[in-house]
């Protein structure tokens, strides 16, 4: 049986990525600088050094920063 993906959502866009690596993995994969978006998962803030799980989503949300 194969793996579900893990979800990940940045404003409109959805990617699909392999369970088990890291957030941070995933976002290099995806080509998002970590430090550009918070990510949280089901309503949790998440660390780039945290292992995505099968069949999870998370979502980005963008840094804003203003001066």
């Amino acid at each position: 049986m194969s793996k579900q993906p893990v979800r990940i959502k940045k404003r409109e866009k959805e990617y699909e990525v392999r369970p088990g690596m890291t957030l941070g993995a995933a976002l290099t994969k995806l080509s998002i600088l970590p430090e550009t978006v918070l990510a949280t998962r089901n309503g949790e803030l998440i660390v780039e050094d945290e292992i995505i799980q099968e069949g999870e989503t998370i979502i980005l949300i963008d840094v804003i920063s203003g001066g």
